[in-house]
């Protein structure tokens, strides 16, 4: 927890400096002046200099997963901030805040503020021989790239900050659209919490000699009823669509459907799909049964599943 508190620190110290470099040393003017997406930007890049200091020098490579739920809201506000708090771009930071405080809620339970690294950030660094190369890769990918498409998935409100104006139709039904992927995701949070808390208390009895529950899911090591009947990854679901949702409120305050700021949703799934390969390629791995929930279950968007064998649990996302 104290690394943490020091990380928070740093990351003010860093934007701070990462302002005034901008800025050529005048952060105030640059602050009150620039285009909030590049305000964002140079943000991110102070953010991304942090995330790489602290993942080389504690080997905790989970610094920018921490801050995955707390910069969108952050970029989201100063949009706001710079439109003059309108209607419409003040609700859809609203929205955007509801968002950030299930994910920060959903990943301070599984114990990620605690100084507890993602697994598969190790699972990949046993992966590449070289350490040179694995701080290539920190520094590229996960600090700056990462950081970046945050920046890009938060800039399509600004076109609501830029033009303002009341709700319209499509506001109203792509901001209820949006919440209801909200609470799919939110859904699929607990789903897999309530499974993981099962399965944790199952390796308990066993170590301690006691009876286990009759439980096939949890024996098997994955979720798979729920939401997790109908898609391998509901939260990643949730979450594309959510993003999605905003870039179109976005864009309806545009006026056109389509514009730069798209590349922010299309990078997110991007991320999403790589980081799905490569866990599943761990759970078939780990799990004797997933390859088969694998051949029965859609991997995102939710649908019928195929006839397996009785038996088959579910589990990572």
């Amino acid at each position: 927890m104290k690394r943490t508190v020091w990380f928070t620190v740093a990351s003010c110290i860093g934007c701070a400096l990462s302002l005034a470099i901008a800025s050529g040393g005048r952060p105030g003017t640059f602050v009150a002046s620039a285009d909030p997406f590049t305000l964002s930007l140079a943000l991110a890049a102070g953010l991304a200099a942090v995330c790489f200091a602290f993942g080389l020098s504690t080997g905790d490579y989970s610094w920018v997963d921490r801050l995955w739920s707390v910069v969108p809201v952050l970029f989201a506000w100063l949009y706001a901030a710079r439109g003059g708090f309108g209607l419409r771009v003040s609700t859809a930071a609203g929205i955007i805040t509801l968002w950030g405080a299930r994910l920060t809620g959903n990943f301070a339970r599984k114990g990620g503020y605690s100084g507890s690294e993602d697994y598969r950030w190790s699972a990949l660094r046993g992966r590449v021989s070289s350490p040179l190369l694995w701080q290539v890769f920190n520094a590229a990918f996960i600090c700056s790239a990462q950081l970046g498409v945050i920046a890009l998935f938060s800039a399509p409100i600004g076109f609501l900050a830029a033009r303002g104006g009341d709700f319209s139709a499509a506001f109203v039904v792509l901001a209820g659209l949006a919440m209801l992927f909200l609470a799919y995701e939110t859904e699929a949070d607990r789903e897999q919490w309530e499974f993981q808390l099962r399965k944790a208390a199952r390796l308990a009895a066993r170590a301690a000699g006691a009876q286990e529950s009759d439980d096939g899911e949890a024996e098997a090591g994955f979720r798979s009823s729920g939401l997790f009947r109908f898609s391998r990854h509901p939260a990643y679901f949730g979450e594309i669509g959510f993003w999605c949702c905003l870039y179109l409120i976005g864009a309806s305050g545009s006026g056109s459907l389509l514009n730069w700021s798209a590349s922010g949703p299309v990078a997110l799934t991007a991320i999403f799909a790589g980081s799905t390969r490569f866990t599943e390629s761990l759970s078939v791995g780990k799990y004797p049964a997933y390859a088969e929930y694998q051949a029965s279950t859609s991997a995102l968007i939710p649908w019928f599943p195929k006839r397996r064998r009785a038996g088959a649990g579910g589990g990572a996302r």
